[in-house]
């Protein structure tokens, strides 16, 4: 079994995290959008869908940008939901786009 500490471990992150207070149209991207800007500032790999911000990278890296990105919320809203699922695989790396590609190619079968 590979063994690591927890400074080594690479992982993908997949959270979501909304305010608990809307605009006046009932939106929340706004919000979203200033979670987003965080996430694509820190350099690490990441993807935003409908759902949830994947991002990749060393656990302390991954979770300050978490941090970060629940104190901005925090800013604009006193309540904030958070759901976080990671995939935690040390020694690989560049799985945000390799995972996908696996599942495709056996699709193109």
């Amino acid at each position: 079994m590979l063994r690591s500490t927890w400074d080594d471990r690479i992982m993908i992150v997949a959270f979501s995290m909304s305010p608990g207070t809307s605009d006046e149209t009932g939106s929340v991207s706004a919000a979203v959008a200033e979670v987003v800007r965080i996430v694509r500032a820190s350099g690490l790999p990441n993807e935003t869908n409908s759902m949830f911000t994947n991002i990749e990278g060393e656990w302390d890296e991954v979770m300050a940008v978490v941090k970060q990105a629940v104190d901005a919320m925090t800013a604009i809203s006193p309540r904030v939901s958070l759901v976080i699922k990671a995939d935690i695989r040390p020694g690989y790396t560049g799985q945000l786009q390799a995972k996908v590609e696996r599942v495709e190619k056996h699709l193109a079968e």
